[in-house]
């Protein structure tokens, strides 16, 4: 069993910062990579970033690139997307989950799943 809890969404104006934070525990076995999918109303899921744990690669949204940093703090089982220069488009719902490697291809079918952040971009 694996559980995910992200926290640190709010409601920021344009151009401002945000930093999720998600820390995953249980079977450390059956995953290895942590990445961060958003949902905004209306639209479909978008892969923003992931991590791979073992070598620390990490893999950006074109969308997000320059803005986005994900990061991993092993000894807490803690993963951060700073999100700076924030767009109203960055709007949604922010999901950590974790798999055994990245997933990049829709629909982002992670194995396990936080139940989400919210992040709201005023402009």
């Amino acid at each position: 069993q694996v559980h995910v809890l992200e926290s640190g969404g709010g409601l920021v104006q344009a151009g401002g910062s945000l930093r999720l934070s998600c820390v995953v525990s249980g079977n450390m076995f059956t995953y290895d990579a942590i990445g961060w999918v958003r949902q905004a109303p209306g639209k479909e899921r978008e892969g923003v970033s992931c991590i791979s744990g073992h070598d620390g690669k990490t893999v950006y949204a074109d969308s997000v690139k320059g803005r986005f940093s994900i990061s991993i703090d092993k000894a807490n089982n803690t993963i951060y997307l700073q999100m700076n220069n924030l767009k109203p488009e960055d709007t949604g719902v922010y999901y950590c989950a974790a798999d055994f490697v990245c997933v990049v291809i829709p629909p982002y079918a992670y194995d396990y799943w936080g139940q989400g952040a919210q992040v709201t971009v005023s402009s």
